[in-house]
């Protein structure tokens, strides 16, 4: 997921999330500042996969991550967080008891055998995850194998940097909590989940390639047509558990930043900083102000 952050337009937001791929162009990402008398927090949306060749590291996000102390991110330790979430997702993730083709309807099931023979994955494989699991590694295994990858993804350049200037980085969350998001969903969210990921990767990329060319304008307006206005519309559930629930707790962390003092760079999904839910909408509401950096 970093999360995790979905191939479609109500679902991509979550699995790529949030996580969007990004082409190869120089790129001037949106970015927000929040501050007060002795504080300042800068906001910056993430891309979790990226090309290698990708430019985007703009001389302003170099200027946040120098005046900063500490970053923020959804996970603070990205190595280590991954290597604990893979027998967290075993544990989570697989149901052989249970094959997810018994959990499908016939066109479901039809379209999951498509798709596992179009992107070269073992339907056998895919039948002894449970639905959430399913959707997670079809969607991120086309978009991998284009070239996008994690390794070059926006936390990763930040948190380098940030070692190297001697910052503290800290996480919103852990990795099971993360996990934890989409293994708690009902079983009737998993199904759409899947399914939307299916429909979409029928399409092919197209939606990936608009949201990069969003990102990489800073169009905050695209981003929040194309991933969560979506969402919120076909998956309202989906929409609260995986975004409006973090926005808001990550707001309260946020407030109590606010008490201290320093200056922080806060580095999370872009779909986290869009929209009427967005983390920017949550610190309004409890009287912050965030103005375009």
């Amino acid at each position: 997921m970093s999360t995790i952050r979905i191939m479609s337009r109500k679902r991509i937001s979550v699995v790529l999330a949030l996580s969007l791929a990004v082409a190869s162009a120089k790129a001037e990402p949106a970015m927000w500042v929040i501050k007060d008398a002795d504080s300042t927090i800068y906001l910056i949306g993430t891309m979790h996969l990226l090309k290698h060749d990708t430019e985007w590291n703009s001389e302003k996000v170099k200027k946040t991550v120098h005046e900063s102390t500490e970053l923020w991110l959804e996970i603070a330790d990205l190595d280590g967080g991954e290597a604990a979430m893979a027998p967290l997702m075993m544990k989570l993730g697989m149901d052989a008891d249970h094959p997810l083709s018994s959990k499908l309807n016939e066109e479901q099931r039809k379209k999951l055998e498509k798709i596992a023979g179009t992107y070269g994955f073992p339907v056998a494989s895919l039948e002894l995850m449970r639905p959430w699991f399913a959707a997670l590694v079809l969607a991120v295994g086309p978009i991998m194998k284009a070239g996008y990858d994690p390794k070059a993804g926006v936390e990763r350049m930040l948190s380098a940097q940030a070692k190297t200037e001697g910052d503290k980085i800290r996480g919103f969350e852990t990795a099971e909590e993360q996990l934890q998001l989409l293994a708690g969903l009902s079983e009737a969210d998993q199904i759409a989940f899947l399914t939307g990921i299916l429909e979409d990767l029928e399409k092919g990329l197209d939606l990936v390639d608009k949201l990069a060319k969003a990102w990489i304008d800073g169009d905050t307006e695209t981003i929040r047509r194309l991933s969560v206005d979506d969402m919120k519309k076909e998956a309202p559930s989906v929409y609260q558990r995986l975004i409006v629930q973090r926005n808001i707790a990550w707001s309260e962390k946020i407030a109590g930043m606010l008490k201290g003092s320093g200056v922080q760079q806060i580095a999370v999904g872009a779909a986290h900083l869009v929209g009427p839910d967005s983390v920017q909408a949550q610190l309004a509401k409890r009287g912050i102000k965030v103005e375009r950096y």
